[in-house]
């Protein structure tokens, strides 16, 4: 069978081009083969070339002992002197570089123009950065009063995406963003009427009538965008993909256009629906962790004790305020956390158990060559006023089934943080349960930062979630190993498509091209 080629710029951790590489169709077989990726990041590009490396190796039936060693720490480099070629090609398959750059861009055309496949039958995959267009980052640039939006060159990285369309002109392709893209504004006008506009021209500028263009479907209603259209009351908003309604534990909101090029004639299929599997569900299998101590020596009995008294003190609080329900689940809380012995990172075997509330079908996704074993599950050290509060969060969370807000709900002593924007409402949810019953909310490179957003919902673990966790809640399987340092690790992780979700973009596409 002859695959079908794919391009993945602006590639992040690999997350979108996973889903296409192991999409497996109706006889067993993988029909996409990613032919070149590009990422600027060195420590997404490292875990980008890691993971091609990984499928030359299933894909050509080599033993995968040394990189298995190799992610666990145990060995220098991933390849033995048999499987050193596979490494090159990996190497030569995903490219370092910064796109929009000189340098980049030469580097980029110069790998297309010497491997460019004899075929028109392939597609490009990415997801141009999307800082400038999130509502966070929008907000942040309002503050500063130099700031352009017209001269903000990320506004436009997605050009460097139509250069690619335009010179090579795949079958299909696919572009991600986040929604924010939606409702941003350059001079007054949408960018998104004039993404939406240069994509169906196939980002050839002085397109007429007879260049190669394209419609820009939906992949959950059907809506197309086509050359010559009105876009003035286009609905945009119906690019945006729920990703918890396709059988994504989170709740991540992105628009994905999906780009068919004029001369094909078959249109697209949509998603369909799947109950997303909870946080608890997801998680629960995996090897329970304390957090460290931040700013004292890590000591496994100090931190059990810290946190037991912790809760016990809250207990008596919560008391005295008549909350005597919640008042017994921290105390009982404290002295079940009194008697655990739990380590900082996950033992290198331990059996993992996926949950029956997931399908069988993730289950199998999950769960990689690689059973039992547990990469980039190491927990993050907070303050012992932090775990004060995340003592609280957890447990309110388990009693209440939600997560507790703003001054109102952290009343009790020692919980409101020293911070001059607390009492003003702003940040009433900076102190964040992931619901055990309930998909999380959005996985965001904001988890690199601090683990405020994203605690976790088990009382006795009173800590945020890990590198692995938040892997698990965006689908990634067990055994893709990110590299770099931890904050690079979360970073790549928020940043990256859910890759159950781009499998089953995956299936749209290949139907398009082969069904």
């Amino acid at each position: 069978m002859k695959t079908i080629p794919i391009v993945d710029i602006f590639a992040g951790p690999g997350g979108l081009g996973e889903g296409f590489s192991a999409y497996v169709d109706d006889s067993q077989s993988c029909p996409f083969e990613i032919i070149l990726s590009a990422e600027m990041d060195p420590h997404a590009h490292a875990t980008l070339r890691l993971r091609s490396f990984y499928r030359s190796l299933i894909r050509n039936q080599e033993d995968t002992s040394e990189l298995y060693q190799y992610c666990l720490g145990q060995v220098a480099y991933p390849y033995n002197s048999r499987t050193y070629p596979l490494w090159i090609k990996a190497n030569d398959e995903a490219l370092c570089l910064e796109l929009g750059s000189k340098d980049g861009d030469f580097k980029l055309y110069e790998n297309l123009d010497t491997r460019f496949f004899n075929t028109d039958k392939w597609v490009l995959i990415g997801g141009p950065p999307c800082q400038a267009y999130s509502v966070v980052g929008r907000v942040r640039n309002l503050g500063n009063a130099k700031y352009n939006p017209s001269s903000d060159k990320r506004h436009f990285l997605y050009q460097e995406y139509l250069k690619v369309l335009n010179k090579y002109k795949p079958a299909v392709f696919i572009m991600e963003n986040v929604r924010g893209m939606l409702s941003c504004k350059i001079e007054g006008k949408y960018i998104a009427f004039k993404i939406l506009n240069d994509l169906a021209n196939g980002g050839d500028p002085d397109c007429q009538n007879n260049c190669t263009g394209y419609r820009i479907y939906s992949i959950v209603k059907p809506t197309c965008y086509e050359q010559g259209m009105d876009i003035s009351d286009f609905d945009t908003s119906d690019y945006i993909v729920k990703s918890e309604d396709y059988g994504i534990p989170q709740t991540r909101h992105r628009v994905i256009l999906l780009g068919v090029r004029n001369d094909i004639c078959k249109k697209p299929n949509l998603l369909n629906f799947h109950q997303p599997p909870s946080v608890s569900s997801m998680l629960s299998d995996l090897p329970k962790l304390r957090s460290g101590l931040t700013r004292e020596r890590d000591d496994q009995a100090k931190w059990h004790s810290y946190v037991a008294r912790e809760l016990w003190a809250l207990s008596k609080y919560a008391q005295k305020a008549g909350m005597h329900i919640f008042a017994e689940e921290l105390n009982e809380t404290g002295f079940l956390v009194a008697t655990k012995k739990y380590n900082r990172c996950a033992q290198k075997k331990t059996k993992l158990n996926f949950s029956k509330k997931i399908s069988p079908d993730l289950q199998k996704w999950l769960r990689g060559i690689w059973p039992d074993t547990c990469f980039n599950h190491e927990s993050k050290s907070h303050m012992i006023s932090d775990l004060r509060r995340y003592s609280f969060a957890s447990v309110f969370a388990k009693v209440f089934n939600r997560s507790p807000k703003g001054e109102s709900d952290f009343s009790l002593p020692g919980l409101a943080p020293e911070h001059e924007n607390w009492n003003s409402g702003k940040f009433a949810d900076r102190f964040r349960v992931q619901l055990a019953s309930l998909p999380s909310t959005t996985i965001t490179s904001h988890i690199s930062k601090d683990g405020h957003y994203y605690i976790h919902p088990d009382p006795l673990q009173c800590r945020s979630l890990t590198v692995r966790e938040a892997a698990r809640l965006q689908t990634f399987p067990d055994d893709y190993f990110f590299c770099g340092s931890r904050t690079s690790q979360y970073t790549q992780v928020g940043n990256a498509v859910p890759p159950y979700l781009a499998k089953q973009i995956a299936s749209i596409v290949h139907n398009l091209l082969e069904g």
